[in-house]
């Protein structure tokens, strides 16, 4: 499989980048004031919400270049 990597790898840590990445957002709203779970479609629930989606597409894209630098050290 040169130039692929594993599919478990592949899904694993997208998987890990993807909820921890949201972990961060969570907490970043939470630190912030900006409840992903307050009633109705206020500004706090959206920014709450904002905050969790890029965390979540943040954490996969580090996710997909700790994947590709570690191509690149073993090639």
């Amino acid at each position: 499989m040169a130039g692929r990597h594993s599919p478990w790898l592949e899904g694993f840590s997208d998987a890990i980048g993807f909820v921890g990445g949201a972990l961060l957002g969570f907490g970043a709203g939470q630190v912030t004031g900006l409840d992903l779970f307050a009633p109705g479609y206020g500004v706090a629930s959206m920014g709450g919400i904002v905050l969790v989606g890029l965390g979540a597409g943040l954490g996969k894209r580090w996710a997909r270049q700790w994947r590709d630098s570690r191509q690149s050290e073993d090639t």
